[in-house]
């Protein structure tokens, strides 16, 4: 059978704080949402910006990083996955969001803010998620 990939590679802006909030079995997850803009010209030459929403949500220790660090307006690049699932009503295939597995916080760092802010670093390899922790 031939391998397969479902990698996202997104780089934006929060476009609200994330929500840290803990499951059932105590993992702590957050969830929030991205912008990403592109632009193209249109037919009398003008340049249009057009900005998509992703729905992000991140586990583990990753999630109460992006939680302490990041805020409205951030700047990341990440990685992550797609997740989808089966709405049980009509038995449709649904899109849930984006999966965070790996976040570079892109923002400059404010000389006010406390030095351990890790913001520049590659934070979230091997978070140690398992298929079996998803709420879906």
């Amino acid at each position: 059978m031939a391998k397969s990939l479902n990698k996202v590679i997104l780089i934006g802006n929060l476009g609200r704080d994330p929500e840290l909030k803990y499951a059932e079995s105590g993992i702590a997850y957050c969830r929030f949402s991205l912008a990403t803009t592109d632009s193209y010209k249109n037919n009398d030459g003008k340049e249009i910006d057009r900005t998509e929403w992703h729905n992000i949500t991140v586990w583990r220790q990753l999630a109460e990083i992006c939680s302490k660090y990041l805020k409205k307006g951030s700047k990341i690049y990440m990685e992550g996955r797609i997740r989808s699932y089966v709405d049980p009503k009509d038995n449709t295939k649904k899109y849930y969001g984006v999966e965070m597995t790996d976040l570079i916080m892109l923002d400059r760092r404010d000389p006010s803010q406390n030095q351990d802010t890790n913001q520049g670093k590659d934070i979230g390899a091997g978070s140690g998620l398992n298929e079996d922790d998803l709420p879906f």
